[in-house]
């Protein structure tokens, strides 16, 4: 199948199924970062952010059952194979999430709005593409790595269930019980239940994030050419798809080109199922301004940190690896001070 269909090909197909999903979870089932953080500070509502936590759970029990039946190596990804660097996970988190308050959305948000015809976040896409490589491989790349320090094939465990690994305990056990732990604090911490809507998206989306991983296992063990193990996430991706429309003749189809146009397609449906389809331009001069500042600050936070909310708060989240809950603590201190910033201002005191 591979022969013919090639890998590249392959790969993008799975990120495009998996994106698909990601796209409808956003579009139909509210599935938000800003908008989960937005509602637990000023909204008084916490069925958003336990959706996120319902998306994390699922995803960390679905990669450990598949790393069970060997479906997908834990060492082979990034977030696992990199040598953690704390400094970089923080300050990267802390400008991401501030860049994502600014901006009002983050790059997978971004993406969701342009499927539901929002050409404000074209501009928020596109500036935060190129300038998470700008950081990455463009101008600022080799002072990144001088004050970040990139050291990969790690020697000693990333994760925390492949720590508990050395202690004995199998990586696919403690992994599901870690999920199941927080599925349960999830659903039966809080007085208020979560809806069943939240519950099934919040549960498609890890899925989506798990499938990432098994499918991009199976091509890198059964193809010929050497492809990368990943799964979604929406920093250096746009920037590769951004990339790839520019250089298609020269260039193949991959899972990051597939998993954004994924996104795209599946809110684009969203929207149209739902009636919210729609084009809307920014008309206040002042709110582009802010955006792009924004997405130019997200761009370098999630190469920094190594992934952005969806990169880090859940695709990483579902290996275990040590950096995911401090990229995600990160992240929302940065959007709360983003947001604060701009609803009531620094100089509001409480009454």
């Amino acid at each position: 199948m591979l022969e013919w269909f090639g890998e590249g090909n392959f790969a993008a197909l799975v990120g495009l199924l998996g994106g698909i999903a990601l796209g409808l979870a956003a579009r139909i089932g509210r599935f938000c970062t800003l908008g989960a953080i937005e509602d637990f500070l000023y909204g008084d509502s916490t069925a958003r952010l336990r959706m996120w936590a319902i998306a994390i759970g699922v995803a960390v029990i679905a990669t450990h059952v598949a790393i069970g039946f060997q479906l997908f190596v834990p060492s082979d990804a990034a977030y696992l194979d990199r040598v953690w660097n704390p400094l970089g996970t923080i300050v990267g988190g802390l400008m991401f999430g501030y860049g994502m308050a600014l901006s009002g959305n983050c790059g997978y948000g971004a993406l969701a709005r342009l499927g539901g015809g929002d050409l404000r976040a074209f501009v928020i896409i596109l500036v935060m593409g190129l300038s998470a490589y700008f950081v990455m491989s463009g101008p600022l790349a080799t002072t990144r790595v001088w004050l970040f320090p990139v050291e990969t094939d790690a020697t000693s465990p990333q994760g925390f269930s492949q720590l508990l690994e050395t202690f004995g305990i199998k990586a696919a056990y403690s992994g599901v019980a870690i999920g199941l732990a927080i599925l349960a604090g999830t659903l039966f911490f809080f007085k208020e239940s979560l809806p069943a809507k939240s519950i099934f998206w919040g549960s498609v989306v890890g899925l989506a994030v798990a499938s990432g991983w098994i499918g991009t296992t199976w091509i890198a063990e059964n193809g010929f050419a050497v492809e990368p193990v990943e799964t979604h996430t929406f920093a250096a991706p746009i920037g590769d798809t951004i990339f790839y429309f520019m250089t298609a003749s020269g260039n193949e189809l991959s899972f990051s080109v597939g998993s954004i146009l994924g996104v795209l397609i599946g809110a684009a449906m969203g929207s149209y199922s739902k009636g919210h389809f729609r084009w809307e331009a920014c008309e206040d001069p002042r709110e582009l301004k802010r955006q792009i500042l924004g997405a130019s600050i997200m761009g370098p936070g999630a190469i920094l940190a190594v992934g952005c909310s969806v990169g880090q708060g859940i695709s990483a989240f579902s290996t275990l690896a040590f950096s995911a809950p401090v990229a995600l603590l990160s992240i929302f201190i940065g959007c709360a001070f983003g947001l604060r910033q701009l609803i009531v201002g620094f100089s509001a005191t409480s009454s």
